[in-house]
């Protein structure tokens, strides 16, 4: 498992050059089982990860791109009236698949958004009092763009605590974007991309994941980093309980893919500001001063005593 899991880190790396950092975040999200949002300005390739990680996996994938007009049906489904038999039966809409790439999330509407908080948190989906499981393993990746307010609308906070990361690509450095450039002149990299891990492989390696042993000392850490940021007087908002359990289960996955069964407290401070600095909600004089979500749970790994 490990082996394809190297190879397909390797294939990934090829098609977003020197973003080493981001890939493996994503690899450790999929085998956490959880979903992720790619939150940056346009053009530094979150479609292009998204899609070439759902081109290495033998799964089921629908883009959906989200417009103002899309609606709650256009994603779940709805039920749809059969002449021949006079009833209603339910249509299944492109949410019923493995991987889905929810392009420019924030351009529709809170109702529409709402419609993904079932889906992402218990992998279902109900309608009109009937509840219909989803194809697993079951993964949400979604883009944001945030420098671009005209025809957008903020993501709810219930929502962004039910992605498991946010993750920046961010420009790449000079010499990796003569390499980008060199290499896109006569091909496409994404387009030799086969399928590395079929669904079975994905099941089984996030079952894994959590047989990865994590010491009490280590759950006191992230308690303590958790009530951290509860407590942190810019902070209006601070992590949930859902947050710490999404800390753990990422640790465990970023133990295993490192050939360990066990985490570290290194891999906790990898992952905080991935997993955390989304779920916070800064004070409005916070914000006025400069402050940012990202620079506090900095601030707080810091401060904050590390298990020996």
């Amino acid at each position: 498992m490990l082996g394809k899991i190297a190879l397909l880190r390797q294939r990934l790396n090829t098609v977003i050059c020197g973003k080493s950092e981001t890939v493996e975040l994503l690899l450790t999200a999929l085998a956490a089982g959880g979903n992720v949002l790619l939150h940056d300005v346009p053009g530094v390739g979150k479609t292009t990860l998204a899609k070439s990680l759902a081109a290495s996996l033998n799964a089921s994938f629908r883009r959906i791109q989200f417009t103002p007009d899309l609606l709650p049906s256009d994603i779940v489904g709805s039920n749809v009236y059969n002449p021949k038999s006079g009833e209603l039966r339910f249509r299944k809409g492109p949410l019923f698949a493995n991987i889905i790439l929810a392009d420019e999330i924030n351009r529709a509407s809170p109702r529409t958004q709402s419609a993904l908080l079932e889906a992402m948190s218990e992998k279902q989906v109900s309608d009109d009092g009937v509840t219909y499981a989803l194809p697993r393993p079951f993964m949400v990746i979604a883009t944001a763009n945030p420098i671009e307010y005209q025809g957008t609308y903020p993501l709810p906070e219930a929502q962004l605590d039910r992605f498991a990361m946010q993750l920046m690509l961010g420009y790449p450095q000079e010499e990796d974007e003569m390499r980008l450039m060199q290499e896109r002149l006569h091909t496409d990299p994404m387009l030799e991309l086969t399928a590395m891990l079929s669904c079975d492989d994905i099941i089984r390696l996030q079952q894994e994941c959590r047989k990865v042993n994590m010491d009490k000392s280590l759950l006191e850490y992230v308690l303590r980093l958790i009530t951290a940021s509860r407590d942190d007087q810019r902070v209006a908002l601070g992590a949930s309980p859902r947050a710490a359990l999404t800390l753990n289960r990422c640790a465990q996955a970023a133990a295993y893919l490192d050939a360990r069964d066990y985490v570290l407290p290194d891999d906790l401070k990898k992952l905080a500001v991935a997993v955390l600095a989304h779920r916070l909600v800064l004070q409005p004089q916070a914000m006025y001063a400069g402050a940012s979500a990202i620079g506090v749970i900095e601030e707080i790994l810091k401060q904050t005593p590390v298990p020996r």
